[in-house]
């Protein structure tokens, strides 16, 4: 926890780089002591002394500046800027100027001096006091004293909270004023009106209270709806584009419903077209929905068939499904070997083995690296195989829904 007192205690170890002053306050600053000063010579000393690195680190308390400056010789001197700090009557006006003026509130907030308190915290001329220990007593600035000015000029650049630590006030305490003060002017502009809820003591909101169960929740629909049509409007979007963003939405909820899984995560540029014409049936297929298919067959280098194929694959179970139709693989042994023999006693016929696949005549049953079966069939003497049905852990399930 940081204190009032540790507050209003800052040392810098390194200054900003650089000797001018680049915001408006910290050239008011150096003018305010070269104002004062009637040896220019000793403002140049000065100066060169700042950009040479002289100045060692730097200690700012209400006040005061001071820092150890070396010269020619090899014992540094102890140098300071002396500058009144506000009383704590002028401390109330200033604090309350700023937190009734939200424009000066947010610039000091960030890290700039506010044009309407330029008049009040920045020193006039001859108030900024310059002390130095090194033996030149002729009219101050000596170099020392205006090389730590040019120093200090940079702090103020980075940091105008310096400036009003000087002034007698450290950061966080001011900061914790402005916000008590200022949520009073924001409160104070509240219309006194009743409020339209009865108010509720702090207790009783607090209190722990025993809450009835929540309701149980809805059942899951058992398949994904229809979106409605889109008349062909000139002045509205794309009907084609809206049917796609409402069936595509439907089918994410639907699938976050039931699976709490999002359908779409790591899915390859395939997958996810795939997927999108999985919800639009190829019977009966609406010119919209055939242009959905081309669209989506060409942006994949793929065939209408190819993704009529896959998508019906999709709708049989999603990405497991197909990776059934598109990625032969050699299962182990065991439920695979023992599929056969069940589907012959089940008097299915005799399936040929080939890799993950049984085959016999026009049916066909692919078993998964997900561990269930995936029904297909094709025409009489052809080898387009087509997904049916759906997907089961026992074979002779798969192959009769």
């Amino acid at each position: 926890m940081i204190t009032a007192r540790d507050d209003r205690r800052r040392t810098f170890e390194t200054v900003p780089a650089g000797v001018e002053a680049a915001s408006w306050w910290g050239r008011a600053w150096v003018s305010a002591l070269e104002e004062a000063s009637g040896d220019a010579a000793r403002l140049a000393r000065g100066h060169a002394y700042a950009a040479e690195g002289h100045v060692d680190a730097v200690t700012v308390t209400p006040g005061r500046i001071v820092a150890y400056v070396r010269g020619s010789r090899a014992r540094p001197y102890r140098t300071e800027l002396a500058l009144s700090p506000f009383p704590d009557a002028e401390w109330s006006e200033l604090l309350e100027a700023v937190a009734a003026d939200p424009t000066a509130l947010a610039g000091l907030l960030e890290r700039e001096v506010p044009q309407s308190l330029a008049g009040t915290v920045l020193p006039r001329a001859g108030e900024l006091v310059p002390r130095c220990s090194c033996p030149d007593t002729a009219r101050p600035p000596c170099k020392h004293a205006a090389a730590l000015c040019y120093r200090a000029a940079r702090l103020l650049d980075e940091d105008p909270f310096v400036l009003l630590l000087l002034r007698g006030r450290g950061e966080r305490e001011l900061l914790d004023e402005l916000t008590r003060r200022n949520a009073a002017h924001a409160a104070r502009e509240q219309p006194d009106t009743a409020p339209d809820f009865p108010a509720v003591p702090a207790r009783a909101a607090l209190a722990r209270t025993s809450l009835p169960p929540l309701p149980a929740p809805l059942r899951a629909p058992a398949a994904v709806g229809l979106p409605p049509a889109y008349p062909a409007d000139p002045a509205a979007p794309d009907p084609l584009a809206l049917d796609q963003l409402a069936t595509d939405a439907a089918a994410r909820a639907f699938a976050l419903l039931t699976t709490a899984e999002d359908p779409i995560a790591g899915l390859t540029l395939w997958q996810d077209a795939v997927r999108l014409a999985s919800a639009h049936h190829t019977a009966g297929l609406t010119g919209a929905a055939r242009t959905l298919y081309r669209d989506l067959a060409r942006a994949t280098g793929r065939t209408t068939t190819d993704l009529a194929r896959a998508a019906a694959a999709w709708r049989q179970g999603g990405r497991p499904a197909l990776a059934a139709l598109e990625e032969p693989w050699d299962p182990p042994a065991g439920p695979f070997d023992r599929a056969r023999p069940a589907l012959i006693a089940a008097a299915q016929g005799a399936f040929r083995p080939e890799r993950n696949r049984l085959t016999a005549h026009t049916r066909q049953l692919r078993l998964g690296r997900d561990g269930l079966w995936y029904a297909y069939e094709s025409r009489p003497d052809t080898e387009d195989w087509w997904p049916t049905g759906i997907p089961a852990a026992d074979p002779l399930t798969a192959l009769r829904r």
